[in-house]
C-alpha cells in the first residue's frame, strides 16, 4: 500500500457521488465498491465517478458486479499509481478509452461481462506491467492488436465471447510468461501457428468455437504445462498429431466437432480420454473406449484406392445425373409458383450432418418404451445413445397431428444463430418427408416439473433461486442480446430441464417467435399454456417480450410456492396471482412449507428475501405489458437478492 490509510466508503446517490470522491483527494490506496455495500435508488452511471481522478494514491479500484451503466471515465487515465482495475460484471457500453494505456503500473485490468464494443486499443501492449488480461463477454470486434503479442510477462488473456477476426500471426509465440490465453467464441480464422508450441508455460488453451481450419501443430507436444486444450467447433482436419502423447499433465481435451480423421493416439494421456473429446469428426478411428471404429493400417492404401474409384467411376455420374433431374423438378416447381422451403439442416447453427431415421431407431432401440423420456402435445421424446457414444435427447414429432411440422420449423428457425449456457442445444435433426426429429442436448437431471412435484426429489432454496436466475438469464439473452428478438411464448416448468450441475437450460422453442424490432409485436393466434399466459396474448395473441416476462412471474411464484397455477384451489376469481396478492403481508402462509421451519434462528431474514422474490414476481405480472419489469432488471433483482443469502 502507498498509504496506510483505509477508508470504509459507503456512496450515496448520484449527486453527492463525485463530491464524496473528491473529498478523498490522495488519501485513498484501496477502493472497493462491491454490490450491496452501496445504496442507490436508481441506476449510476459511470460516467459520474468522473471525481474517481482525484484519488492520486490509488493502488486498487474494484468496481465489480454492480449495475453500473454508462461508458468508462477517461478520468481513470489521471491514476498513474493505479495497479488493478476491476469493472467487470456490469452494462457499461461505448468503447475502451486509450486514456487506460497512460495506467503504465497497471497489472490486473478486468473489463469482462459488459457491452463495450468497437476495437481493443492497440497500445495495451505498451503496458509493462500488464500481469492479466480479460475484456471477454463483451462486444468487441475487429482484429486483436499485434502490440498483444510482445507482452512477454502476460499470465492470463482472456478474450472469448466477441466478435473478434483475423489470423493468429506467428508472433503469438512471443507471450514466453502465459499461463491462460482463451480466444473462445469468436471469429478467428487462419491456421493455428507453429509456433504456439513454443508457450512453454501455457496451462489452459482454449480456441473452441471460431474458424479455424487447417491441422492441429505436431508441435503441440511440446506444451509440456498443459492442463486443458480445447479445439472443438472449428473447421479443424488431418489427425491429431501423436506428439500430444508427450503431454502428461493435460486432464482435459476437446477436439469434437472438427473434420479430423484418422487414428487416435492412445498413449500418455489418452488413456483417461472419453469419445466426447472426440465426437463429431470427419473419419476417426482408434481404440474401443473412444466409440469409434477401428483402424484397418494394413488395407488403408487399398481402402483409398477403393474410395477414389468409388467417388470416380460411380458417385460422380450418379451425382451430375441427380442434379440434373434436381433442376428440372426445381424449374416445374417455379414455373408452378410452387414455394419450395429451404433445408431444415441450413437453419441450425453450426448445423453437423443431418442423422438417418435408421441410425435414431438404432440409438432408441427402435424407439423402444424404456427409452421414452417424456411426451407432448405434438410428439415423443426419447433418451439415445448415438454410434460415436455421445447420449442425447430424441424429440420425434407426431406429423398427424395439426401443427407439428410448423413446430419443428420454427424450433429450427428461432434455434439459428442463438446460443447461450441457459438454453437447450440442437446437436443436428432428421427431416424425412414423413418423418421429423430434433437431436437434442441430453439433461440427465430431467424437468424443474418433476424436482417440484414428483416424491423423493427436493430442491432448497438457494438451488429454486439459482435455477431461477438461470431462466431469467436465458430470457435476458433472448430478449436483448440476440440481432432478432426471440419471445418464446411458452415458458413453464416442464419446458426447463435440468443438466448434471442442476445448471438449468429453457427448453422447447416449437411456438416461439422471431421480432424484427425491439418490443415489437405481431398478431398469432398460436397460443401457450393458458395457465401462465399473458391476458394480452390469451385473448388477442399479441406476442412480445413481455408475455414471456408475465409467463416467468408466474413461474417465479410457482417455484417458491410449490403452487401450480392451474392447482384444484384456484377456481372462479381466485388464482395464483390473485393468492399471492392476498397473502403478500404473510408470506409464510405462501411459500413452500419445505423451504421454512418456524424454528429456524434465520426465519426472518428468509421471509424477507422470499417477500422480495414475491414482489418481483408481482412485477413481473401486472395486468398492462407497460408496467412490467424487463428481464434485464429481473436477473439484476435476483442477483442482489442472492448475494444478501449468501452473507
Amino acid at each position: 500500500m502507498t498509504d496506510s490509510r483505509l477508508v470504509e466508503l459507503t456512496l450515496f446517490p448520484e449527486a453527492a457521488i463525485n463530491n464524496t470522491l473528491a473529498s478523498l483527494g490522495p488519501t485513498l490506496a484501496w477502493f472497493a465498491w462491491p454490490p450491496l455495500v452501496c445504496h442507490f435508488q436508481a441506476h449510476v452511471y459511470l460516467c459520474q465517478l468522473c471525481g474517481i481522478g482525484n484519488l492520486t494514491n490509488l493502488i486498487w479500484l474494484d468496481l465489480g458486479a454492480n449495475d453500473l451503466t454508462g461508458s468508462i471515465p477517461t478520468t481513470l487515465g489521471q491514476l498513474q499509481k493505479l495497479q488493478r482495475l476491476y469493472i467487470a460484471g456490469n452494462r457499461i457500453q461505448g468503447s475502451i478509452p486509450n486514456d487506460l494505456c497512460h495506467l503504465k503500473n497497471l497489472g490486473y485490468l478486468h473489463l469482462s461481462s459488459n457491452k463495450l464494443s468497437g476495437s481493443i486499443p492497440s497500445c495495451f501492449g505498451d503496458l509493462p506491467a500488464l500481469r492479466e488480461l480479460s475484456l471477454d463477454s463483451n462486444v468487441l470486434a475487429f482484429n486483436i492488436p499485434m502490440s498483444f503479442w510482445s507482452l512477454r510477462d502476460l499470465l492470463v488473456l482472456s478474450l472469448s465471447s466477441n466478435f473478434l477476426t483475423g489470423n493468429l500471426p506467428p508472433e503469438v509465440g512471443n507471450m514466453k510468461s502465459i499461463t491462460t490465453l482463451d480466444l473462445s467464441k469468436n471469429l478467428i480464422s487462419g491456421y493455428i501457428p507453429r509456433r504456439m508450441g513454443e508457450l512453454q508455460n501455457l496451462v489452459n488453451l482454449s480456441l473452441s468455437q471460431n474458424k479455424l481450419q487447417g491441422s492441429i501443430p505436431v508441435e503441440f507436444g511440446d506444451l509440456l504445462s498443459l492442463e486443458s486444450m480445447d479445439l472443438s467447433q472449428n473447421n479443424l482436419s488431418g489427425t491429431i498429431p501423436k506428439s500430444l502423447e508427450a503431454l502428461i499433465y493435460l486432464k482435459h481435451l476437446n477436439v469434437s466437432f472438427n473434420k479430423l480423421q484418422g487414428e487416435i493416439p492412445n498413449g500418455g494421456p489418452f488413456v483417461n480420454f472419453t469419445a466426447e473429446s472426440f465426437i463429431f469428426n470427419e473419419a476417426l478411428c482408434g481404440a474401443p473406449h473412444f466409440q469409434v471404429i477401428a483402424c484397418d493400417k494394413n488395407n488403408r492404401t487399398q481402402s483409398w484406392k477403393t474410395k477414389s474409384f468409388i467417388l470416380k467411376y460411380i458417385l460422380l455420374p450418379v451425382g451430375s445425373t441427380v442434379t440434373l433431374v434436381a433442376f428440372i423438378v426445381l424449374w416445374i416447381r417455379r414455373r408452378d409458383n410452387t414455394e419450395i422451403p429451404a433445408p431444415i439442416d441450413s437453419l441450425l447453427p453450426g448445423a453437423h450432418e443431418k442423422i438417418s431415421q435408421q441410425q435414431l431407431l438404432y440409438a432408441t432401440n427402435d424407439f423402444g418404451e424404456d427409452n421414452l423420456i417424456g411426451k407432448g402435445s405434438l410428439g415423443m421424446v426419447y433418451k439415445g445413445v448415438l454410434s460415436n457414444g455421445l447420449t442425447v435427447a430424441i424429440k420425434v414429432f407426431n406429423l398427424e397431428f395439426q401443427g407439428a411440422l410448423r413446430s419443428f420449423e420454427s424450433e429450427c428457425e428461432v434455434m439459428q444463430g442463438i446460443c447461450h449456457r441457459n438454453l437447450i442445444r440442437i446437436i443436428t435433426c432428421c427431416s424425412n418427408l414423413d418423418f421429423k426429429a430434433l437431436v437434442l442436448e441430453y439433461m440427465p437431471k430431467g424437468s424443474l416439473d418433476k424436482w417440484l412435484y414428483s416424491h423423493n426429489y427436493f430442491l432448497d432454496l438457494f438451488q429454486r433461486l439459482n435455477i431461477m436466475i438461470d431462466v431469467a438469464s436465458a430470457l435476458e439473452y433472448l430478449h436483448h442480446d440476440c440481432s432478432s428478438l426471440v419471445v418464446h411464448c411458452d415458458l413453464k416448468p416442464s419446458n426447463v430441464l435440468l443438466d448434471n450441475n442442476m445448471v438449468a437450460h429453457v427448453a422447447d422453442f416449437g411456438i416461439a417467435r422471431l421480432l424484427t424490432e425491439t418490443e415489437s409485436m405481431q398478431q398469432t393466434k398460436t397460443l401457450g399454456t393458458i395457465s401462465y399466459m399473458a391476458p394480452e396474448y390469451g385473448s388477442d395473441g399479441i406476442v412480445s417480450t413481455k408475455g414471456d416476462v408475465y409467463s416467468y412471474g408466474i413461474l417465479l411464484m410457482e417455484v417458491f410456492a410449490r403452487k401450480k397455477p392451474m392447482d384444484e384451489m384456484f377456481i372462479g376469481d381466485v388464482t395464483l396471482k390473485t393468492w399471492v396478492e392476498s397473502l403478500s403481508s404473510s408470506v409464510i402462509e405462501v411459500v413452500d412449507a419445505n423451504l421454512l421451519r418456524r424454528e429456524d434462528e434465520d426465519l426472518a431474514t428468509k421471509l424477507s428475501y422470499l417477500s422480495s422474490l414475491m414482489a418481483l414476481a408481482l412485477a413481473c405480472i401486472a395486468d398492462s405489458p407497460e408496467e412490467r419489469i424487463n428481464m434485464k432488471d429481473v436477473v439484476v433483482e435476483l442477483k442482489k437478492i442472492k448475494i444478501k443469502l449468501l452473507m
